[in-house]
């Protein structure tokens, strides 16, 4: 496939720049036609786990598979790949989490499902399972004859479902149920479908219990996850009326904390499931696209395949949406308890913060005066030892016969010191609080 240019015109080679991704797209609609099959055929299908790296070694093991084989070789970027090993085809599909093999089997247009199951497996004896089997389907096509099968003989006739499609061509039956080998067992009826039309039908039929078994593995998530969503929201009803009758700052903080945690908890949970709730509704979409596709009929009174799911895979789909929407429910109403628990907190906390101011301005009020009270003594300690000071200057100048009057000198020292020594100290706090400022 060309990806580089686009050929527009043949007279002057006009080439255009196609997009990146171009190439990629086109070839996404075409990577998984319809293989026609002829009747009759026996059809193994299995579809494994291939997260991580097991994708990666899958595709390795695939790939040295063809290799000593001199089959056509797989392609690095390929999602599906078919090869045909002595007469057998296998079709090898890789999707986001799961890869599947297909085999393709010659089959005498007898009894189906013989011979025993305890062979069904041998064909993938020849590579390494690639991780944990979630589906095994052991298919039969056959021509229908005049002489009709018993149906209801070869299945469960308790969780028996057959159909056909919209025109009647053909005939499909099961009961989901794995059998000894732990394969689920369909039988299609060709009544003059064509081997093109009957590759269609089978593989719409082999994708819709593989998408079922998948949609399905929702549920033991769903079922994991109740307890504790139900934990979560008992203790959020006992909390919310818990915050009825508290006001304190220390129980408004430890419910907080515990709101915390529960939304920690609840947040683990949900992130924990996202992917599979989401790939769980993806697949349930897609098997009632290819129950839409193929058309059902009733036949005999006997419940068809959509009805069979609607009685028992539809319940398990709504647990799964369920759980997610308790689980979003939940998250909004954690969320509005702690933001109103908080408020409460700060409201708590800004009256709290506001009493200590209170407190603080009258401790520095009180202080003040006390400062004030403290300097005026201050001023007059200092004016005592300063006049003392100068009581002795005027006593040794008298006493050298300068002509003063100690009494009268001390006298009219003691208001010039006093102010002096006042003005300084006054002059010395603004300074101090000039340069707090």
């Amino acid at each position: 496939m060309m990806t580089a240019e686009v050929f527009v015109g043949k007279e002057n080679g006009t080439r255009l720049q196609p997009h990146p991704l171009r190439a990629a797209i086109l070839g996404e609609v075409h990577a998984r036609p319809f293989t026609p099959i002829d009747t009759p055929r026996r059809v193994l299908h299995f579809a494994f786990e291939t997260t991580g790296n097991a994708a990666k070694r899958d595709r390795a093991a695939l790939a040295d598979f063809c290799a000593r084989r001199e089959l056509e070789q797989l392609k690095p970027s390929a999602k599906q790949h078919r090869v045909v090993v002595g007469g057998v085809l296998l079709r090898w599909e890789q999707h986001s989490e799961f890869t599947t093999y297909t085999w393709e089997l010659p089959s005498p247009d007898t009894t189906p499902f013989q011979p025993g199951a305890a062979s069904l497996a041998a064909p993938m004896a020849t590579l390494p399972q690639p991780g944990p089997v979630l589906v095994a389907l052991d298919l039969h096509l056959l021509a229908e004859k005049k002489k009709k099968l018993p149906i209801t003989k070869l299945f469960d006739r308790a969780s028996l479902a057959v159909a056909e499609n919209s025109d009647g061509l053909a005939l499909f039956a099961t009961d989901f149920q794995a059998d000894a080998a732990g394969f689920v067992r369909i039988l299609v009826l060709d009544r003059g479908l064509g081997s093109e039309r009957a590759g269609a039908v089978v593989q719409r039929i082999i994708e819709l219990e593989t998408y079922r078994t998948l949609a399905l593995l929702g549920l033991p998530e769903a079922q994991r996850l109740l307890p504790s969503i139900n934990r979560i929201e008992k203790r959020l009803g006992e909390v919310t009326e818990e915050m009825r009758g508290t006001d304190k700052l220390i129980d408004n903080n430890r419910l907080l904390d515990e709101l915390t945690a529960l939304a920690s908890e609840l947040e683990a949970g949900a992130a924990a499931s996202l992917f599979r709730f989401g790939a769980s509704r993806a697949y349930n979409e897609i098997v009632q696209l290819r129950l839409q596709t193929i058309g059902e009929r009733k036949v005999e009174g006997l419940p068809t395949w959509s009805s069979f799911l609607a009685r028992r895979m539809a319940p398990a789909m709504r647990t799964c949406i369920t759980t997610e929407e308790r689980q979003t429910n939940l998250s909004e109403k954690l969320a509005r308890a702690a933001n109103l628990l908080r408020t409460r907190v700060d409201v708590e906390l800004e009256r709290q913060n506001r009493d200590l101011l209170r407190s603080m301005n009258e401790r520095t009020r009180l202080q003040l005066r006390l400062q004030a009270t403290v300097e005026g003594l201050s001023v007059a300690a200092i004016s005592y030892y300063v006049v003392g000071l100068f009581v002795y200057l005027a006593k040794g100048a008298h006493d050298e016969g300068l002509p003063v009057d100690v009494s009268l000198a001390t006298a009219l020292f003691v208001p010039a010191a006093v102010l002096v020594i006042w003005w300084v100290v006054r002059r010395v706090r603004r300074k101090h609080i000039a340069d707090t400022e």
